[in-house]
């Protein structure tokens, strides 16, 4: 009997079977999947030669993590690449913005968009200089941060913390407004708060959007060499260096609940595997409480509150294997591991508001990673492994663009749904489509059904909106792993501080 079981060996399982194993615990991990890493994978499925992340491909918050680095997974065997450029935003005529992790240059990129904004940039990164060790402590410790948040608290008393504070609920359009002259900085703002589902207007959006961009202009969005897989594969070979054991193609159906303590789970083959502590839960949270644990184990509140949860969006994606570089009409973006793809900040906020409406959007804004620009070990030289991925409603009414996408996403709408994608790149790199060799395209539904977590296609574990963060998240009264149940503990991205 393992003194804990692990339900799910995504990372954030992994990541919990490590620490629980370092600290002496014999660990058990059931996976539903034939293989490990949950959104953290990749295959060569889509041309020979050419490596492929399936989900996720960059981690920003993995570089900053102490957890992930007390690990020491180089030793065994993971490696971390860059692009020249973390990031880049080109717009359709010609001009563009560069996150770089040299602040100088993400400064200079800015001063073309309008003199001042360098500068501008450049006091914000001090901001973050100056609270990130507190900020970083908060988001990595179990909510609420008592001793971060305490330090963080006695710094900012006094109007100069409250003007902070004001600033990072703002939402990411008011603040760029307010900081910036030029579009250059707005649009990095913007479209780092895009990579959850904030829209330009949302409170909060410019907390976030302020923090993903810092993030990457402290760490960068480095990518594993080899495939995303690769962060994965380590995780796993220090876990089972430490006496762990995995067992994939075991799906678990239920969390067994005895004086409501939990003592174990039961697979879907009907197989008990006790544990002698804890059950940890790297699963979605309406899977876990509407599913795993039986209703009756559940306070009837918790019941209530799973109803109101939100979803973030919905998430369409497609690889290339292209036979050359991007043709990009802003040459700084053919140095970047990653390209957003919106034509200026008016554009970010119709992307949102046709998804508001459950509309598929038209022009949608697309995140293009480049895969080979950021580690050369993905694809053949001259070549490109590249993706790119947009959001859709959950819940589709209608189609801003002509072909009329219903949301059955069957094969008719998964192509044109990535030829609207391809034509989105097209804007910024004439003569890309041209380059394509293979691609492969991945539907809300595909998503699903490759990893459970990602229902209807959501990658975040739920919205990033301020109503479903902190003690809100899961549901209003939480904020922290454990649950309703003793020895039952959300140990995946539905708990703080989220997807990321």
């Amino acid at each position: 009997m393992p003194d804990a079981v692990v339900v799910g060996a995504g990372p954030n399982g992994l990541v919990a079977a490590n620490l629980l194993a370092d600290a002496g615990w014999s660990v058990t991990v059931l996976e539903e999947q034939p293989e490990p890493g949950g959104a953290v994978r990749h295959d060569g499925e889509v041309a020979p030669g050419f490596v492929s992340d399936l989900f996720s491909s960059f981690y920003p918050l993995a570089a900053a993590s102490p957890v992930l680095g007390g690990l020491r997974l180089d030793e065994h065997g993971l490696r971390w690449a860059h692009a020249p450029h973390v990031l880049a935003h080109p717009l359709t005529d010609g001009s563009c913005a560069v996150l770089d992790r040299d602040v100088a240059t993400t400064a200079a990129s800015l001063d073309a968009f309008a003199p001042g904004d360098g500068a501008a940039w450049e006091r914000l990164h001090e901001v973050w200089d100056r609270y990130r060790a507190d900020i970083l402590d908060a988001l990595f410790t179990p909510f609420p941060p008592v001793r971060a948040g305490a330090r963080l608290a006695l710094r900012l008393r006094g109007a100069g913390g409250l003007r902070l504070a004001r600033t990072l609920v703002l939402p990411v359009r008011r603040m760029g407004e307010e900081e910036f002259r030029g579009e250059g900085g707005r649009l990095l703002l913007a479209g780092n708060a895009l990579h959850a589902d904030l829209a330009p207007e949302a409170a909060g959006s410019g907390g976030f959007g302020w923090l993903m961009s810092m993030l990457g202009q402290t760490y960068g969005f480095p990518v594993p060499v080899g495939g995303s897989g690769a962060l994965t594969e380590a995780l796993v070979h220090r876990l089972r260096a430490r006496g762990g054991t995995l067992h994939c193609g075991r799906r678990v159906e239920r969390v067994l609940v005895r004086d409501r303590r939990a003592v174990g789970v039961r697979t879907a083959d009907g197989e008990t595997v006790t544990a002698r502590r804890a059950v940890l839960a790297d699963v979605s949270v309406p899977a876990l409480y509407g599913g795993l644990v039986a209703p009756a184990d559940l306070p009837d509140q918790v019941l209530a509150d799973l109803r109101r949860f939100q979803w973030d969006f919905a998430t369409f994606k497609v690889d290339w294997a292209l036979d050359g570089p991007v043709p990009w009409s802003c040459e700084d973006a053919a140095r970047a591991g990653t390209v957003h793809l919106s034509d200026g900040l008016d554009e970010l906020t119709r992307f949102a508001a046709q998804i508001a409406m459950r509309q598929v959007p038209d022009r949608p804004f697309s995140l293009f990673g480049q895969m080979t620009t950021t580690d050369p070990t993905r694809s053949p030289r001259g070549t490109e492994s590249a993706w790119a991925y947009t959001h859709v409603p959950h819940d589709v009414r209608g189609d801003a663009g002509e072909e009329g996408i219903t949301g059955s996403w069957d094969t008719r709408e998964r192509e044109l749904m990535a030829d609207r994608v391809e034509r989105q790149v097209e804007r910024f790199a004439p003569g890309f489509r041209a380059l394509v060799r293979a691609r492969r395209v991945l539907a809300p539904p595909t998503l699903q059904a490759m990893d459970a977590n990602l229902e209807g296609g959501a990658i975040n574990g739920g919205t990033t909106a301020m109503h479903q963060q902190l003690v809100f998240r899961p549901v209003p009264g939480t904020g922290r792993p454990e649950t309703p149940v003793t020895g039952l503990f959300l140990a995946s991205a539905g708990a703080h501080p989220g997807g990321g």
